[in-house]
């Protein structure tokens, strides 16, 4: 079981929200929208990609990394350098 699946279906509601803002870029730029007006748009999808990738990654660690490091082990630490490596690549987009 993965650290969102309690919060799975509220994940798949704001993808498909995301999707359709994605839906509406593309008709923008088909209809020559006014550059900052795309701009804008591009910004809102961006920040609710990255709301859902910090609701993940709050979900990896309060589940997946809590729970290996509660049973010790070569796997606890595999799960922080992982949980780092996905913060260092949040970081970096």
């Amino acid at each position: 079981m993965h650290g969102y699946s309690g919060d799975k279906q509220a994940y798949l509601t704001r993808l498909r929200r995301i999707e359709g803002q994605i839906r509406g870029l593309q008709r923008m730029v088909e209809e020559d929208s006014y550059c900052i007006d795309v701009l804008t748009q591009v910004s809102a999808a961006t920040r609710a990609l990255q709301a859902v990738a910090l609701g993940l990654l709050e979900d990896h660690i309060g589940h997946c990394v809590a729970e290996a490091i509660s049973t010790g082990g070569p796997e606890a630490e595999e799960k922080v350098k992982e949980a780092s490596a996905a913060i260092a690549r949040l970081v970096r987009s």
